[in-house]
C-alpha cells in the first residue's frame, strides 16, 4: 500500500503537529531492517515523522507520529517519565486469570536479542494477583524493572480479552510477560510456532498525553480493533467488542 493510501485509510487524529493512526498488524513503525515501515514510507512520499512511541510490527493498533521536534520532545518525555497513559487490548490462549493482576517481572536481552524475564522460570511466585521474582533469583547481567498491570474484559470457553497497562515500556512487554505466567497471547510468533494463526491478538487501543499546543492541553485518543482481532481461529468474540465503551 501507498502512503497516501495507507494515511488515508488508517488516519484516526490530526492536527498541525500529529499524526495518530490505527496501524494494521504486518507493517512496522520504523527501523525495521530490510523491510517497509511507516516512517520510511512517508518519508518517500515527502512526509517527515517523528515516531512518538513504538508498538512491535505483529500488534496492530494506535500510532502517534510527530510532524515537528517540539511536539515530539514534550510527548515523548511523558513516554519516559511514564505519564503517558496506555492500554492495550490483548487475547490469551488460556483462561485462569484473575479478574485484575499485575505482572512485576524485570526483563533481560539474552541470546540472539531475545526479551525474556531475568529469572528462572521456576523462581516466579504469584502472590494473591501479582506475580514476581526475589531479588535473589535474578540472572547476572543487566536486567530492567518491568511492571504490567492487567484486567479482565471476556472470558470465552478457550481464551481470556484483557486491557493491559504497560506501566514501564520495554521492548515485547506484554508478550513476554504474558507468556512466562503461562498465559501466551494467541498467535504470538515469539511463542507459538504452529502458525495457526494468521496475525498476534495484541492491539495499541487507547492512548492519553498532555498537549500543550492544543485547547484543551490534552491527547486523547482511541483506535478500535478491526474484525481481524476479535476473530480467533473459529470464534468470533463479538460480546467483547460490545463492552469496550464500558471500560
Amino acid at each position: 500500500m501507498r502512503w497516501p493510501e495507507l494515511r488515508e485509510r488508517y488516519v484516526i487524529e490530526e492536527d498541525s503537529a500529529v499524526l495518530a493512526l490505527n496501524k494494521p498488524a504486518g507493517i512496522a513503525v520504523t527501523g525495521e531492517r530490510h523491510d517497509t515501515d511507516i516512517v520510511e514510507l512517508a518519508a518517500g512520499d515527502g512526509e517527515t515523522l517523528y515516531p512518538v512511541h513504538r508498538i512491535d510490527k505483529v500488534t496492530s493498533g494506535l500510532v502517534l507520529l510527530a510532524k515537528d521536534l517540539g511536539a515530539h520532545g514534550e510527548l515523548t518525555r511523558q513516554f519516559t517519565k511514564r505519564t503517558a497513559d496506555k492500554v492495550y487490548l490483548a487475547i490469551t490462549a488460556s483462561t485462569g486469570l484473575p479478574d485484575r493482576g499485575v505482572v512485576d517481572l524485570p526483563l533481560s536481552v539474552g541470546r540472539k536479542n531475545r526479551v525474556r524475564i531475568a529469572a528462572p522460570r521456576e523462581s516466579i511466585t504469584r502472590d494473591g494477583d501479582t506475580w514476581r521474582v526475589d531479588e535473589r533469583e535474578l540472572l547476572a547481567g543487566k536486567n530492567y524493572p518491568s511492571r504490567t498491570e492487567f484486567t479482565a474484559v471476556l472470558r470465552a470457553e478457550e481464551y481470556t480479552v484483557l486491557a493491559v497497562r504497560p506501566i514501564t515500556g520495554r521492548r515485547h512487554q506484554i508478550r513476554v510477560h504474558l507468556a512466562w505466567i503461562g498465559h501466551p497471547l494467541v498467535g504470538d510468533p515469539l511463542f507459538d510456532r504452529s502458525g495457526t494463526h494468521p496475525r498476534t491478538h495484541l492491539h495499541s487501543w487507547r492512548l492519553r498525553l498532555d498537549a500543550s499546543w492544543r485547547a484543551p492541553a490534552r491527547l486523547a485518543l482511541e483506535a478500535p480493533p478491526g474484525a481481524d482481532f476479535w476473530n480467533v481461529g473459529a470464534t468470533a468474540l463479538t460480546a467483547a467488542a460490545e463492552l469496550l465503551g464500558d471500560i
